[in-house]
């Protein structure tokens, strides 16, 4: 059975930068954010949300907005939030890297707070300066600073000590310099026998 390899980090740390040059390398790679995109577009997900969250249906829709809004401001909506839609990305997440034929990678935003780290053999922890974190949110999904600081205090403190045994890359510097660290972090996996 191949290991299973995830990478996580903070809002705005760079996960989705290192998972692409992982992919370029060759590895095969799954994201929790693209497979919670695929069941938003099911109606039995969606219908299961809107009966949790009355309140973020506008026109028999979900509003995915006031429900973002909600979640961030509220620590009991979170937590309903993430008791649904946790279990059924991870089983998603589960069958889709079963048919991977070598060592793959998963983007896992929320890998601490999920308990999802007993199910990989290992975890890369893309980090960053807090300030640049910030910035990178405001100008990806257009939020406003305040908005960016409310999403981090919700996540794992990625200022602390992290778990034994994750590999951490600082993404501090250019795509040439997070490039060599990807590199770093597959030789030290390998070291490990993990690739």
């Amino acid at each position: 059975m191949p290991n299973k390899i995830a990478v996580t980090g903070g809002i705005g740390s760079g996960k989705s930068a290192v998972c692409r040059i992982l992919k370029e390398r060759g590895y095969p790679v799954f994201s929790c954010d693209e497979i919670n995109r695929t069941l938003l577009s099911e109606k039995s997900y969606l219908d299961g949300l809107c009966a949790l969250f009355p309140a973020c249906v506008k026109d028999g829709k979900l509003n995915k907005a006031a429900l973002s809004a909600l979640v961030f401001s509220d620590k009991e909506a979170l937590k309903t939030l993430n008791a649904y839609a946790h279990p059924r990305i991870a089983e998603r997440l589960r069958r889709d890297m079963e048919g991977a034929e070598k060592t793959c990678f998963a983007e896992v935003p929320l890998l601490f707070e999920s308990g999802m780290t007993k199910r990989f053999d290992g975890a890369i922890v893309v980090l960053r300066n807090k300030e640049e974190r910030i910035r990178a949110v405001v100008a990806r999904d257009g939020l406003t600073a305040e908005q960016a600081k409310a999403r981090m205090k919700q996540q794992f403190d990625y200022d602390g000590p992290l778990p034994d045994g994750c590999l951490a890359i600082e993404n501090d510097g250019d795509e040439a310099a997070l490039r060599e660290k990807v590199d770093e972090v597959l030789e030290a996996l390998k070291e490990r026998g993990l690739v």
